[in-house]
């Protein structure tokens, strides 16, 4: 079949006149946005195949194991069994960044039952259908900190492929493949004995023997001797007793986090971040809420050391409704605020590096204080079930540490990204050549894929497949599972975070493209690009609220570096949105009104053996300074042998302070 004679279904199942010519980017029918789907086609069976075949009467071959899906709106076909080794891509679903996607099912011959061929969606297969290159074709043109940050991705993917009998998978040079800064697997291969002379796909039979990790680190000693002068002897230095057993893997990450933040320290970065939030169309009130506000920004530049602009990007989208959800957004902000400013504060005082697992313990630790005061709120106001507030969280902080070099000079900036997330708000990292959803949502769907019951379009089909699986200030902390991870910024991008206003019914995917390149080629201000998101999100989402954090990384030459737009200042006067009842801020300010009041941090270095005293004592120092007083009722009436405890070990200012009727000695 030619291309000219192929033609690929709109997506929606209601179009009266679905067919459409291969390349065209809207329905000539409806208009609706066509999808182009390609997917890998994994298993011995696949390279049988011909190109320009039309396998099942849907998937257009391109190569033998690239195939286009013309009928992108149907789901994929599901076999009623299929072999068990297949959920190791169920299992990692949150390394999607990294590991494809389960999409459906083939077969060699067009009438069987056995369905041998596995369709990879999420792939290492560019907009066009082409396969990205493999490390091994472009490591020798790139710069030694990407080298360094490849190997980096490499040892972090170790544990969790090996848990699933998958780490064959990271030895196969071929099927390592790049897109810029991640690295991405072809598709997964069982572990096999060394006898074996090829791979097999996850399609054959699994072998009882993976392989070990000083094997892995024989592997990676070898792109190590290949890599750029200035990282290869110190990379073979950290690698070479990974192949002897002679270290953990645990003290060579250690090493190896150390050489990334040396080289990517090195590059100069600099940061632009605008902030806005919508009510919608359809809506009367706005439960989102974000920082930097203006009246943020105005700040950042008054009191500049503070470093929380233009380092810390936050976007709520608030539950439960009105004088609910948007005091929980709010709320979520304002704490964060505060502990980030804390830890800011430590990490500024801190003579060596912080390791990123400390890091993300210290940020897990700061979002269970949240949810805690959230959930304090709620039982105050007797608020149950679907009735109780709580908010998602998307939050990106990029954490300016120093770095000594081996030079003996200090770096001011290891150029670390941490991003956090519960709920469906999302973080995309913009290119103008990808655009990638660095967060996973907290849904049915995407519950039932990591519990290995089901494929993801299997998922989508769910009524209930977009409900939330956790919020903040829902439930106790003990059962919160907030994901934070580390990236490192060595490229020019967007970091977009947005509430599901802007990123619902896929629309972040689809438009990327129109902001990317304008804006980081200075053809667009960051404030234009941010309303014109805003726009783009009432046109096609309008039914929701909507806010957007753009944040602009530049690591190439200087720019001017301007906060704002001072036209967006007009009737702007405080950081909420003016649509908030005074109710509401009521139940967010206390009677007392009170302004912020700085949190006091416990030293980083004690942290892991205080986290549990830290995070209470902040808890109630932030009920003081953001919640009023009926939080703190509401911890004496809970937990009054605790509250007392920890009472007594608070300085006496603060004891003074305590509402009265809360117990006492």
């Amino acid at each position: 079949m030619s291309n000219s004679e192929l033609k690929i279904s709109c997506p929606n199942l209601a179009c009266a006149n679905p067919q459409n010519s291969l390349g065209q980017k809207l329905c000539a029918h409806c208009e609706t946005p066509l999808i182009y789907r390609y997917l890998w086609a994994s298993g011995s069976s696949a390279t049988q195949r011909s190109p320009q075949e039309l396998v099942l009467g849907r998937y257009y071959v391109l190569t033998p194991q690239i195939w286009l899906d013309t009928q992108p709106g149907l789901l994929p076909h599901l076999p009623p069994a299929w072999p068990d080794e297949l959920l190791a891509y169920l299992h990692l679903y949150p390394q999607r960044l990294h590991v494809p996607e389960l999409y459906g099912f083939a077969s060699s011959r067009e009438e069987t039952t056995q369905w041998d061929i596995a369709l990879l969606d999420n792939a290492a297969i560019d907009s066009g259908g082409t396969l990205h290159p493999s490390m091994a074709e472009v490591w020798p043109q790139t710069t030694s900190l990407r080298q360094v940050y490849w190997l980096w991705q490499l040892l972090q993917l170790w544990q969790p492929l090996a848990e699933q009998g998958v780490a064959s998978s990271l030895m196969i040079p071929e099927n390592l493949r790049v897109e810029g800064w991640r690295v991405r697997l072809r598709e997964l291969y069982a572990d096999q004995p060394e006898s074996d002379a090829q791979p097999r796909s996850l399609l054959s039979r699994k072998l009882p023997q993976p392989p070990t990790l000083e094997e892995f680190g024989e592997f990676l000693f070898a792109w190590a001797s290949e890599a750029q002068v200035v990282v290869a002897q110190p990379l073979q230095t950290v690698l070479h007793p990974l192949r002897t057993a002679e270290a953990s893997l645990a003290s060579v990450v250690t090493q190896l986090n150390q050489l990334l933040l040396e080289q990517s320290s090195q590059l100069p970065l600099q940061l632009k971040l605008l902030g806005e939030s919508d009510t919608g169309k359809q809506r009367s009130l706005n439960e989102d809420a974000y920082f930097p506000t203006v009246p943020d920004l105005r700040e950042g530049q008054a009191r500049p050391k503070e470093k929380l602009v233009p380092h810390l990007a936050i976007v709520c989208d608030g539950i439960g409704g009105h004088e609910g959800g948007e005091v929980a957004s709010q709320l979520a902000v304002r704490s964060l605020k505060l502990q980030i400013r804390a830890f800011l504060t430590e990490v500024e005082e801190q003579e060596e590096l912080l390791s990123p697992e400390l890091i993300m313990e210290q940020l897990e630790a700061a979002i269970r204080v949240v949810n805690n005061l959230i959930c304090a709120q709620n039982d105050t106001q007797g608020r149950e079930s679907r009735q109780r507030m709580g908010t998602t969280l998307v939050m990106a902080l990029q954490l300016p540490q120093r770095v000594k070099l081996t030079t003996g000079a200090t770096a001011d900036n290891a150029h670390e990204l941490y991003i956090a997330n519960v709920g469906d708000s999302r973080a995309y990292w913009i290119t103008p050549h990808y655009c990638h959803l660095l967060t996973l949502d907290d849904d049915v769907a995407t519950r039932e894929v990591r519990l290995g019951r089901s494929l993801h379009r299997e998922a989508l089909h769910r009524p209930d497949a977009g409900g939330l699986t956790q919020a903040l200030g829902t439930r106790d902390a003990e059962f919160l599972r907030p994901t934070v991870q580390r990236f490192i910024v060595e490229e020019d991008g967007l970091l977009l975070l947005c509430s599901d206003g802007l990123s619902d019914n896929g629309l972040i995917e689809r438009a990327w493209l129109d902001y990317a390149e304008p804006v980081l080629r200075g053809k667009l201000s960051l404030s234009a690009a941010v309303q014109a998101l805003i726009d783009l999100a009432n046109q096609h989402n309008g039914y929701d609220n909507t806010s957007v954090v753009l944040m602009h990384c530049r690591v190439s030459s200087d720019f001017q570096l301007n906060w704002f737009d001072p036209k967006r200042a007009t009737n702007a006067t405080s950081g909420w949105p003016a649509d908030m009842s005074e109710a509401s801020k009521a139940l967010l300010y206390g009677e007392s009104g009170e302004a912020e009041t700085p949190a006091t941090a416990v030293p980083v270095s004690t942290v892991t053996r205080k986290r549990n005293r830290f995070v209470v004592v902040l808890s109630l120092l932030i009920l003081l300074a953001g919640g009023g007083t009926a939080g703190l009722i509401a911890w004496s009436q809970l937990n009054p042998q605790g509250f007392q405890q920890l009472r007594q070990r608070l300085p006496n200012p603060l004891n003074q302070a305590l509402p009265p009727g809360s117990p006492t000695n």
